[in-house]
């Protein structure tokens, strides 16, 4: 939580890689736990702190079909975080970036694998 704060603090966004999906899917695999433990108690330690949650994924596919993807990715980080870890869902805007923003190249796997991510970005 320290260090995601940090980076929201720095650039304003922090990019999330233990949020784990099966492929084509968006469903959270329950392995995503303690990531999703870090990011609730980062909200809950700045309870001013509105975010759009932000779903990224991999060029496989459409844009089309993985902007919708990415978006029920996000909306399914929203629920589980304020199911499950009492977030207030008002604080929370799930968007989907397609594969409009990649961090690096997608044409290797471990390429495809930092594309595919979620991203707070602090509104």
């Amino acid at each position: 939580a320290a260090e995601m704060q940090k980076s929201i603090t720095a650039s304003g966004k922090v990019a999330i890689y233990g949020i784990l999906f099966d492929f084509n899917k968006a469903d959270i695999k329950p392995e995503s736990a303690p990531t999703l433990t870090e990011m609730a108690t980062l909200l809950k330690s700045e309870p001013n702190l509105k975010v759009l949650v932000v779903g990224h994924t991999d060029n496989v596919g459409t844009f089309e079909f993985n902007e919708d993807l990415s978006k029920r990715r996000a909306q399914a980080v929203v629920a589980e975080l304020a199911s499950k870890y009492g977030i207030d869902a008002s604080r929370l805007t799930p968007l989907g970036a397609s594969f409009m923003a990649p961090v690096t190249t997608n044409s290797t796997e471990e390429g495809r694998a930092l594309n595919r991510r979620v991203e707070l970005v602090a509104r």
